[in-house]
């Protein structure tokens, strides 16, 4: 895990070096100050130092508190440098690792897990790394050389530094142990807030349209006051470090004071009064490092759980990959599905979909009608490889879509998707998602054949139009109309439209497919429907049941042949609902 997260660091190694060489020079002069401290002062005691002597030392200690404070300011600076960049370069590579998920990636971390793993899980660990290229090896450094001089200074009087830190080092262990399991708790906890602040703010309108507004807030209350309380749980145990600490240095210190004053006043020992006073003042740099450490301690034990929640989505490997001599060619549109069963997990029990087989000719077009759950989606998105087959196989142009480069495959399949996305930015800005060089005249065109053209027009910024996030500015049809239009402009080999004209009354819908008819007419065009007039002048229509194709053919053939078919129609027509 930490050899995955140090990966990120990068081009910061320099950074994160200078900042251990500045924290060493630092910590070295520290531990100096007190030794030079306690020879002049044992100087003075015994009558040794002139005026001379006292000013020279007390110029040295000047500059070395100045060397001091200087190593410890550009240390500060490389340090936020290197752990800044390092959180940077931390989400860096967990976004670009998430884009090349595949469906069922996606499918395993959900959408507010992610979120939060991306800022407080990798600002748990900035703050982590931050301590321990700074204050990690400062601390023991400081640790080290306060109690290398204290021995130097009071010999035997020293034996109880090295004596309380495994005493220490033990209970924060025991603090750590019983700790970790709320903060567990805690971070999956975050999760499960972030989701329904996200479901919140996407279904507001919802929210307000049910007035449900006083149930939203007592779930998100329970949701935070269950983190607090876990949370409380955990910093009261992680809090007894500092009781624990303290109870050791003082104790030390007491005892150091105590025998080392018994020995200077009766005169048993070589130990002067600059002697002791250094002694003090190491004690307090141990107490202080002790701190220290106990603080990086407390905050390694909050972030290893978020690392290790980083470290997954860094390890996910994507389920979807290219071929090792891919083809970068899609030359036209034919679809065929050959003995395919598909499962969204693999050691699932239930298939979502069994037995396909079908043969579809490159410029049909083909409707797809089927009662909720039938994984009339699934079915689709086994085209572009969202997912790939558990069984048989699925080919595009007579090559099985496994043998394509991802992309290729992709930019020749264009899919208005169920759930339309518009994406923060002009209208023109959403449109090139189609195609990035899409002219102004070509972006037009696309508006129009998907019947776009006249909202957008109407709009006083025209297609310089602002979209806010999520779309919420337009209606549902305007959304969808737009995201037609949008994959329209890529020109596809194959286009899929997923229930996506379920917002726009009949005309429109007619007049999209109309324009399809004479824009795209090469084009394979797949139309998954509720309406029966969406899909009825469709070369060829699949009906599909329980993840099956239990029918297919062409409107009147279906009308005569398919029970399941013939009744959606006549529920439509004779129960008034072919309006939607």
């Amino acid at each position: 895990m930490i050899k995955k997260l140090a990966k990120s660091v990068r081009e910061y190694k320099p950074a994160v070096f200078l900042t251990l060489f500045f924290i060493f020079a630092e910590a070295a002069i520290e531990s100096t100050i007190p030794f030079i401290t306690a020879n002049l002062v044992n100087s003075m005691n015994d009558g040794e130092a002139n005026l001379k002597y006292i000013i020279k030392m007390g110029l040295i200690l000047i500059l070395l508190a100045v060397c001091s404070l200087s190593c410890g300011g550009i240390a500060g600076y490389t340090c936020a440098k290197a752990s800044a960049g390092f959180s940077k370069n931390l989400r860096h590579d967990m976004f670009y690792n998430i884009q090349n998920f595949s469906f069922t990636n996606i499918d395993k971390f959900s959408s507010s897990s992610l979120v939060t793993r991306m800022t407080t899980d990798v600002n748990n660990v900035q703050m982590s790394f931050m301590m321990i290229i700074r204050i990690a090896l400062r601390a023991p450094l400081m640790l080290i050389f306060s109690v290398i001089m204290a021995f130097i200074m009071g010999g035997r009087l020293a034996i109880g530094f090295v004596i309380m830190i495994p005493v220490l080092g033990g209970g924060l262990l025991l603090i750590a142990k019983f700790a970790m399991p709320a903060f567990r708790r805690v971070f999956k906890k975050y999760d499960k807030l972030n989701e329904s602040v996200e479901e919140n703010v996407r279904g507001m309108r919802v929210v307000k349209g049910f007035s449900r507004e006083t149930y939203e807030k007592q779930k998100f209350s329970t949701a935070s006051e269950d983190i607090c309380m876990d949370f409380t749980k955990a910093e009261k145990i992680v809090a007894m470090n500092g009781p624990l600490m303290q109870l050791c240095i003082y104790f030390n210190m007491i005892l150091v004071l105590s025998f080392g004053s018994y020995l200077i006043l009766g005169g048993h020992s070589s130990i002067q009064i600059g002697d002791l006073s250094s002694m003090l003042t190491y004690g307090f740099q141990v107490l202080m490092q002790l701190m220290m450490i106990s603080m990086i301690y407390v905050m390694l034990t909050m972030s290893a759980e978020s690392a290790k929640r980083i470290a997954e989505v860094l390890d996910e490997k994507s389920t979807i990959k290219n071929p090792e001599n891919p083809i970068y060619e899609v030359k036209n549109g034919s679809i065929s599905f050959k003995d395919v069963n598909f499962k969204y997990k693999k050691h699932g029990k239930e298939f979502a979909l069994t037995g396909v087989n079908l043969d579809i000719k490159s410029g049909m077009t083909v409707g797809i009608i089927g009662g909720t759950g039938s994984s009339k989606s699934t079915f689709v998105q086994l085209i572009p490889r969202l997912y790939d087959t558990t069984d048989g196989e699925v080919t595009v142009a007579g090559v099985n879509v496994r043998d394509y480069d991802l992309d290729t495959l992709r930019n020749a399949v264009g899919m208005v998707l169920q759930k339309n996305v518009l994406f923060a930015g002009t209208i023109k800005e959403n449109l090139r998602w189609g195609n990035e060089n899409a002219t102004d005249e070509e972006i037009i065109e696309a508006c129009k054949l998907a019947q776009a053209d006249e909202f957008v027009s109407s709009f006083p910024e025209g297609y310089d139009t602002f979209i806010e996030q999520g779309g919420s500015n337009v209606s549902g049809g305007q959304k969808q109309r737009l995201c037609i239009a949008r994959a329209l402009l890529k020109k596809p080999k194959i286009l899929i439209l997923d229930d996506s004209t379920s917002a726009v009354d009949t005309k429109t819908d007619a007049l999209i497919r109309k324009g399809f008819a004479n824009y795209i007419p090469d084009t394979t065009k797949i139309i998954i429907a509720q309406r029966i007039s969406s899909v009825e002048n469709a070369d060829l229509i699949l009906v599909m049941e329980n993840g099956a194709i239990v029918d297919t053919g062409t409107h009147s053939e279906l009308l005569k042949s398919s029970e399941i078919y013939r009744e959606v129609y006549e529920q439509q027509v004779k129960g008034g609902d072919d309006n939607g």
